[in-house]
């Protein structure tokens, strides 16, 4: 590795950097008030997905913190499961300003409204909803306020709350996953544009997400094999995703990524929920 390569690994990983695309990931995928700092450069730009996924299961965590405190403040006060479960993924919607749930009805609209490619395509730019994106939209929402609630009555608050913080971590960088294996359906559009995750980046991001996941489990309680399962099943829910985006659209989009962050999310849920 010549000397302008060393230089560039070097930067890349400096703590500025890193700080930059986790404010800049919370901007992208949260309405959190996230504020400025001279060392950002352009704090508005467009995330440069090139290097922004090795920080994404830090991002993913906080983005998650509020549901998950609210989940506890709501069983503190003794509120029962499913309106405890209701309130804490309506805060998760509120604070990711539904982007994810929008990407996932768009997705479950173009995918099964559409005959061709290009009519999919077409329909998941469309800014109305058709009734495959309303049904996939309010069964998502039910699994996730559902599982929740198992979760809490099996399990307890605190792995309640700790399977949120899991789910956010392992699933915004299952997310990515479509711009690492899939070109994109739109060679002019926004997920061309971003940049694609090398394989340095996206083992960071992957390892990060896993470690993490693991140990805000841990904490909360649930088993090592319950762990190992739930995880691992949730990173591997965006292969069949990108499975059917390559058939239907030939490529992803922020969709196709909204819907698998949306998937993941639901099967480590779901599967956590297991008594």
């Amino acid at each position: 590795m010549d000397s302008h390569a060393d230089l560039d690994l070097k930067t890349s990983f400096s703590v500025a950097r890193l700080m930059a695309d986790l404010l800049s990931a919370l901007r992208f995928y949260s309405r959190l008030p996230v504020p400025t700092f001279g060392f950002e450069g352009d704090p508005h730009r467009v995330p440069d997905f090139r290097s922004l996924p090795r920080i994404l299961p830090l991002a993913g965590f906080l983005i998650a913190l509020p549901s998950a405190l609210i989940l506890l403040l709501a069983g503190g006060v003794g509120l029962s499961s499913l309106p405890l479960a209701a309130l804490a993924v309506a805060t998760l919607v509120i604070t990711t300003g539904a982007m994810a749930e929008d990407g996932f009805s768009d997705v479950a609209d173009g995918f099964f409204g559409g005959s061709t490619k290009e009519r999919r395509l077409e329909i998941m730019v469309d800014s109305r909803v058709g009734a495959f994106g309303v049904s996939a939209l309010v069964l998502a929402l039910i699994l996730r306020v559902a599982s929740l609630g198992a979760l809490n009555d099996h399990q307890g608050l605190v792995a309640a709350s700790a399977s949120l913080l899991a789910a956010g971590v392992l699933s915004r960088v299952a997310g990515v996953l479509p711009l690492v294996f899939l070109p994109p359906a739109r060679p002019g559009g926004k997920s061309a544009s971003v940049g694609r995750p090398g394989v340095i980046v996206t083992t960071i991001a992957v390892i990060g997400a896993l470690s993490l996941g693991a140990l805000c489990l841990f904490i909360g309680g649930v088993s090592p094999r319950m762990i190992s399962v739930a995880l691992l099943l949730g990173l591997a829910s965006a292969f069949p995703v990108m499975v059917l985006a390559q058939a239907k659209i030939g490529g992803q989009t922020g969709d196709v990524a909204g819907a698998t962050q949306q998937v993941a999310e639901i099967v480590v849920l779901l599967v956590l929920s297991v008594a």
